[in-house]
């Protein structure tokens, strides 16, 4: 009869048989890079790390990674837009593109198109520029990011919230409910508040603000103008793709114009043109007022009111960017600590704007913490051109 300690011998006797076994001391030492987040920044940042072989781990609080991926564009994923540099910042406008200037320069939407045909997503470019993948499902944009994540032996804890983040002498201790992780670097990646089924719950912000960082109030961006206009109630469910929508100040004068769809919805009016004009009166102060022409009609909403932030596609607010140094996404406050997509108070159009300041920002970051360790320094201009 085999014994408990026989047992082991047998089992220590056949991983010493195995080629790649070496028995070896256990030392205790930080991981490289803690990615707290498993969205659309947090993978691309685990995606940039293994390329560089730099040592990472993922911590996501939900059951499986990418859930808010997974809705955008109705399920398709529009992740990112064929355009330069330069036309995405203009489109996205201060006072955002100013700080994410730095980010999308290095990692513009080429890049990221070729990042993701590296990892085997075929794409489709729409007339208007926007890149979706040829599968027509948000799914292999996540499954390839988890596929390379995977190969390159990146562990990914889900079910696992992150419950604090302490600086310590080394870098910093990341606590979870059950257990804790010692690393040299931390990003932050957890989102905003926007679709909190998804994870998006604000902890990140929360981590930030008690480490001394300010945290712009949250509102929605992305979203539709709530009304009881009769001809929006009686063509509800109705979409209108040759609609447009402009903001008007206290003047009358015309603040931005936007052309496209135009959703008619049981509590208002949707759709990009207006989704793209109620993100910049998130950020508008004083009245104003937004014009919106559908199926010949001509809507006028005097300083309507937002759905929700929980229900808009992206969260305006969030860790000050005054906070964060837009050449590296480190904190200017705790060095070590870096900030990735929309955890961060960026925001930008729809039409791919959004994942690709994600992915964009978290590059940035990976490419700073890579650059300092000890083997990275010598290398990093051969890999600048690297996932």
């Amino acid at each position: 009869m085999e014994t408990a300690t026989s047992g082991n011998f047998g089992i220590m006797k056949e991983m010493k048989a195995h080629s790649s076994f070496q028995m070896r001391p256990l030392a205790h030492k930080p991981v490289s890079l803690a990615v707290i987040g498993g969205g659309a920044a947090g993978l691309f940042a685990a995606a940039a790390a293994a390329r560089r072989s730099l040592g990472c781990l993922v911590l996501e609080r939900k059951a499986r990674p990418g859930a808010k991926m997974l809705m955008t564009a109705n399920g398709r994923c529009n992740f990112t837009k064929d355009v330069s540099a330069e036309r995405m910042l203009a489109d996205i406008g201060e006072p955002v593109a100013s700080f994410v200037r730095p980010a999308l320069t290095a990692f513009p939407p080429s890049r990221i198109a070729a990042a993701f045909r590296l990892c085997g997503v075929k794409t489709r470019r729409m007339p208007d520029g926007r890149l979706f993948p040829a599968s027509g499902q948000a799914a292999t944009v996540v499954h390839a990011l988890g596929d390379l994540l995977r190969d390159e032996g990146v562990p990914i804890a889900v079910n696992c919230p992150v419950v604090g983040v302490q600086p310590v002498k080394r870098g910093f201790i990341v606590a979870t409910r059950h257990f804790t992780i010692w690393a040299e670097n931390v990003l932050v990646a957890t989102g905003g508040v926007s679709f909190p089924k998804t994870g998006s719950v604000g902890d990140g912000q929360e981590f930030a603000r008690a480490l001394g960082h300010r945290i712009v109030p949250y509102r929605a961006g992305l979203t539709g103008f709530e009304t009881n206009d009769p001809r929006v109630r009686s063509r509800s469910g109705l979409r209108f793709e040759d609609g447009s929508a402009k903001i008007l100040d206290g003047a009358g004068r015309v603040l931005h114009s936007c052309r496209g769809e135009v959703d008619c919805e049981p509590w208002g009016v949707g759709g990009a043109a207006v989704y793209n004009c109620q993100r910049l009166t998130a950020r508008h102060s004083g009245p104003f007022s937004v014009v919106v022409e559908f199926d010949g009609q001509r809507l006028t909403l005097a300083n309507p009111a937002p759905r929700p932030v929980k229900e808009s596609i992206v969260t305006i607010g969030g860790v000050s960017t005054d906070d964060v140094d837009p050449d590296t996404m480190e904190s200017r406050k705790v060095p070590g600590l870096f900030f990735a997509g929309e955890v961060l108070d960026i925001d930008g159009p729809t039409g791919g704007y959004n994942l690709s300041l994600a992915f964009a920002t978290a590059h940035l970051a990976v490419r700073t913490c890579f650059a300092r360790t000890k083997s990275g320094a010598s290398v990093v201009r051969q890999l600048r051109h690297m996932v």
